[in-house]
């Protein structure tokens, strides 16, 4: 008797906080470089929910790692975003680069 085992894909979840600038970009990057570059994942979602600004240094670390999430064929999402952030999202054409979900619930529906 064979046995069919459904292989979920593992979704790792950040929730960066307080503001993404030029002083901690960097370690951003780094992280979701890591996280994207593991084998145990294939799907990454950002949770902004706590993020209080963005400046150009921290967009730019969320357009790498999705650039590197892409080059892995790996799916990469934010959720929960702020009206405040998005707005940068929407005047830079970046809401069309990124695939941007309301909640996690909104997510999981789509990713399930």
């Amino acid at each position: 008797m064979m046995q069919n085992t459904l292989v979920l894909p593992k979704t790792e979840t950040i929730a960066p906080k307080g503001h993404l600038n030029a002083a901690n970009a960097d370690l951003l990057k780094r992280q979701l470089s890591s996280i994207v570059t593991s084998e145990d994942c294939s799907r990454l979602l950002v949770d902004m929910h706590e993020v209080e600004s963005l400046d150009s240094a921290g967009l730019m670390a969320l357009v790498a790692a999705l650039t590197l999430a892409q080059q892995f064929d790996k799916r990469f999402s934010l959720c929960c975003v702020p009206p405040s952030i998005r707005i940068i999202f929407e005047l830079t054409q970046l809401d069309r680069a990124f695939e941007i979900f309301e909640s996690r619930a909104a997510f999981e529906a789509v990713a399930a």
